[in-house]
């Protein structure tokens, strides 16, 4: 009878045992998901700031590659397009139309800044002065309130002007030219955060922009989280490849084994 008594209390202390474990297992499960899972959640750059992180450290020519192959369209500006110093960013459209036409209202301009003021930080200026090569878009005081509003650059489908100054700020601007004009009295604002087409490429409100030595690129913001993935790959190989190549002195081999060129 001891015995029974006896065996009964252990099985009712490890039953109890038994629960209590299931119970913080439960708790711990819920509390704390599986590594694996959350672990490639965050590695996924879904957010605004991983993907603008993201752009800024790969190439232009190879997000222009991916871009490519993903839509099949090229999405890249012409060699028109250079930067007033060498420089390297990203950042998300802010679009702005100026059409041809000739005034004397004060106020035609108005919306153009007006456009500045209303901007957020990593915004990239982007303007279309309609037949505008040899019309400065911008300089010097428009360049002083993008920077005092922390843009990440500008790009201008016409020209640029004061700049010295912008690059004494350290303000980075592409344009088709440097030129001493003005829009004044010239140009009427058209629209802001509108869809345009900046020296042949198709840009939405919010694209993402990437820029550097060899070219200014456009991103649809649908499809960056693909675009980076892809583009951080191509850079990768590419990156990889220059050992190889001098260590095989060839650059088919290179070509070969890494499938990039």
């Amino acid at each position: 009878m001891n015995r029974f008594a006896s065996f009964f209390r252990r099985a009712i202390v490890c039953g109890g045992v038994l629960a209590i474990s299931l119970a913080l297992a439960g708790i711990a499960g819920w509390a704390w998901p599986p590594f694996t899972n959350s672990a490639q959640e965050a590695a996924k750059p879904s957010d605004d700031g991983s993907l603008l992180e993201g752009f800024r450290h790969v190439e232009a020519a190879s997000v222009s590659d991916a871009l490519e192959q993903i839509s099949g369209h090229k999405m890249y500006m012409t060699h028109r397009m250079r930067p007033i110093f060498p420089t390297k960013f990203a950042g998300f459209a802010l679009t702005v139309l100026l059409k041809k036409e000739s005034n004397n209202d004060p106020g035609a301009l108005t919306g153009m800044l007006a456009a500045i003021d209303q901007g957020a930080p990593n915004s990239v200026y982007v303007m279309v002065v309609e037949d505008g090569a040899d019309i400065a878009g911008m300089g010097g005081l428009m360049g002083t309130a993008m920077y005092s509003r922390n843009f990440s650059g500008a790009v201008i489908d016409g020209g640029v002007r004061d700049t010295a100054y912008l690059q004494k700020i350290g303000f980075p601007v592409y344009a088709l030219g440097i030129v001493p004009s003005t829009s004044i009295s010239h140009y009427r604002f058209a629209g802001s955060n509108i869809p345009i087409v900046c020296d042949g490429v198709k840009i939405s409100p919010a694209d993402i922009i990437v820029a550097d030595g060899d070219g200014v690129v456009v991103v649809p913001r649908a499809s960056a989280p693909q675009v980076l993935a892809l583009a951080q790959e191509m850079d990768f190989k590419e990156h990889s490849m220059y050992a190889w190549i001098e260590k095989l002195k060839s650059i088919q081999e290179a070509v070969k084994k890494f499938g990039r060129l």
